[in-house]
């Protein structure tokens, strides 16, 4: 079925293709939008729109858009802690930070080594507060998605900010360009997407953070590359695929199905009052699409 919503690969997807047959347009008229984060607490949905600073805020009893926070930084990927407070990686302002209850901002980290981080992308938090994040140069190379500049660590690597000392460690390197990046549900596993080696790393978490036995997961197919990454409550693997939709892949790395969306996918998340409805930031518009699948709880 060439017009079908889902691009079955293998027989794995099949489960995954049983909840909406199209795709919900929540909003448009944004220029990049990334970072969506569903907010349970409130049952609003926020993301970033990087070029126009801002982050925006939909409602999901009333369906209302609206601005969450302008300017932003040009901020890129949000997530919560444990608290239940805002993590945003500003990549404007090239910094990590938290907003407090109070809606006051603390910055969590600017430099490591004693140079100003390149244009911090997405974060994750573990239960005991430790954060991993991405660090490419997107938005140092133009104005469009930040400030133009040189990078003065000189390369885009993966940090850990230490939840005791608030200390900024190099976590893991050798990445084109980190984007996203994800702890499995029991915390043994972080995964991150390289966009521009096009393809998905996962390493073995140690109880103090630090990182090994780093491996590819998947490749992605030629001419494809990565964007952010979630995961599902059996395993399944969900990337934005910034030129062919949303791609699914089992847990042993197998591209199994696909998503189609109508323009380049930056970012999804999981939401809902069930966890199952799927968010998908791409370009200038939010979609929605309630699956028969689960987003991974968070224990």
């Amino acid at each position: 079925m060439p017009d079908s919503l889902y691009e079955i690969l293998d027989d794995r997807f099949l489960p995954c293709t049983k909840g909406d047959s199209r795709l919900e347009v929540l909003h448009d008229g944004c220029r990049w939008a990334e970072g969506p984060l569903y907010l349970p607490a409130w049952r609003q949905l926020i993301w970033s729109d990087i070029p126009n600073d801002r982050i925006l805020r939909w409602d999901e009893a009333t369906g209302a858009v609206g601005v969450f926070r302008s300017p932003a930084g040009n901020s890129n990927g949000n997530t919560l802690d444990r608290q239940g407070r805002l993590v945003t990686c500003e990549q404007g302002n090239r910094r990590v930070t938290r907003t407090e209850p109070d809606g006051t901002v603390t910055v969590l980290a600017t430099h490591h080594a004693g140079k100003r981080l390149n244009s911090p992308n997405d974060s994750v938090v573990r239960s005991d507060g430790t954060i991993w994040f991405t660090d490419p140069d997107f938005g140092i190379l133009s104005d469009y998605e930040g400030h133009r500049a040189d990078s003065e660590i000189g390369a885009c690597h993966v940090y850990r900010i230490d939840p005791g000392t608030g200390e900024v460690h190099l976590a893991a390197e050798g990445f084109d360009g980190p984007n996203g990046v994800i702890l499995s549900p029991d915390e043994r596993q972080l995964y991150v997407s390289d966009s521009r080696a096009a393809r998905i790393h996962t390493y073995d978490v140690h109880p103090d953070g630090t990182l090994s036995s780093g491996r590819v997961f998947a490749q992605a197919p030629s001419g494809v590359h990565f964007d952010n990454i979630r995961l599902d409550d059996e395993g399944r693997l969900w990337a934005a695929a910034l030129s062919d939709g949303l791609h699914c892949y089992a847990p042993d790395g197998t591209l199994i199905g696909r998503v189609r969306v109508p323009e380049p996918v930056a970012n999804v998340t999981f939401g809902g009052a069930k966890g199952n409805r799927l968010f998908i930031a791409a370009t200038s518009s939010l979609y929605s699409l309630m699956m028969s699948v689960t987003g991974a709880p968070r224990v």
